[in-house]
């Protein structure tokens, strides 16, 4: 068998495309470690002022005004792939991405990213590009920009995206329920106890963990102090990011907390932190989520953006894995009831527990593989 060799798109808009599209390469190494395997960005297919622009553009309106990107999101979902607009993002980068899949010559095309899978997807409709596209959405619900009749197959999170992509007049054995490719480290069992020891923290006690490397420093700021200084015991972990304003920020919090706080930086152990934590509070990204409900960990979803991460936010609170506030004031509440009714959280992990399909990484490169014998198989016979 010749060696397979697949490409990879996804894209720098938020960083859930570029962490679905390295599970999938992650697997791809363990299931054909022999495959030549090329990850690439889809903006580097643009000029790179255009680029620049739309991605400043994008990050601005998520910071300063979410409720113009909802009523963007939700008018343009609307769209068809034969739209005006649809049909103008269908050119971008269009020859550049011909020539390069030439040159390299790949067996399969995965695109984590719904601007470049629907580009490549008008080329396959028209016969253009002769190599199979396979697009993973990443979110728990459908925006018209991941429909297309030209993709070959696609990977998706739950029953309700396949029905939504089936409304959408996808074929319906195009699609299948893998779940969102997450790391496989996710999966793993992990020593618990090491981890309390690692972190100075006691395995008897709740412990919650925050997300903050995104949103205003000053509410986060608030919601840690918050919970340093509950009467109820119990132990945070915040993850700064990148954000070092938050992270500078923190250190009176850190210094006078009745309660123990552990402020990190940028974390690469995330399923470590998972694996301790009793609850999450985050943003309600397709990728965060699905970590989580595979560590089983219930979430306290605060403000989530209107559009895809809304979406998200009500499928988490549909299967009771977790909570929405829409404000300090309401999360606060919220965080002290489940501090008196400890056993609220223990039924949204068990609610987490049951939510997803095991293994999506794996489910995802086993449903790709599937597609290339199906595909080899009717090249040597038709």
């Amino acid at each position: 068998m010749k060696q397979l060799k697949i490409l990879v798109f996804s894209a720098a808009f938020g960083n859930g495309h570029i962490r679905a599209a390295e599970a999938v390469i992650e697997e791809l190494r363990v299931k054909e470690p022999s495959a030549i395997v090329t990850h690439l960005d889809f903006g580097d297919f643009l000029s790179k002022r255009f680029n620049n622009l739309i991605k400043k553009l994008y990050l601005e309106l998520i910071k300063h005004s979410p409720g113009l990107w909802g009523r963007f999101y939700y008018r343009s979902s609307k769209l068809t792939h034969n739209s005006r607009i649809q049909r103008f993002l269908n050119q971008l980068g269009r020859s550049d991405f011909l020539n390069y899949i030439k040159e390299f010559a790949p067996d399969l095309i995965v695109c984590t990213y719904p601007t470049v899978s629907s580009i490549l997807a008008q080329l396959r409709l028209e016969h253009i590009l002769q190599v199979p596209v396979i697009t993973v959405i990443t979110d728990y619900t459908v925006h018209s920009h991941w429909v297309h009749p030209g993709v070959d197959s696609y990977m998706v999170a739950c029953e309700k995206v396949k029905d939504m992509l089936v409304t959408g007049g996808i074929i319906e054995d195009r699609i299948h329920v893998t779940g969102i490719p997450i790391s496989p480290k996710f999966e793993k069992r992990i020593n618990r106890e090491l981890i309390y020891y690692k972190l100075g923290l006691k395995s008897d006690l709740p412990t919650f963990l925050v997300m903050g490397g995104y949103g205003s420093s000053e509410e986060t700021t608030r919601i840690c102090e918050k919970l340093a200084n509950s009467v109820i015991p119990l132990q945070v972990i915040i993850v700064c990011g990148n954000n070092g304003k938050l992270y500078d920020s923190l250190h009176e919090v850190v210094t006078n907390a009745k309660n123990t706080l552990v402020r990190l930086g940028y974390a690469n152990n995330m399923e470590e932190l998972m694996s301790i934590a009793d609850l999450i509070i985050t943003k309600a990204g397709g990728l965060t989520v699905t970590e989580a409900l595979t560590k089983h960990l219930p979430l306290m979803i605060y403000k989530p953006i209107p559009g895809q991460e809304e979406e998200n936010a009500s499928f988490v609170q549909l299967i009771g894995a977790g909570q929405v506030a829409g404000s300090v004031e309401e999360l606060e509440i919220t965080l002290s009831r489940f501090l008196s009714c400890p056993e609220e959280i223990e039924k949204m992990r068990e609610k987490a527990s049951l939510a997803l399909v095991s293994h999506s990484a794996e489910q995802t490169v086993d449903s790709m593989f599937k597609l290339i014998t199906e595909l080899r198989h009717e090249q040597r016979t038709g």
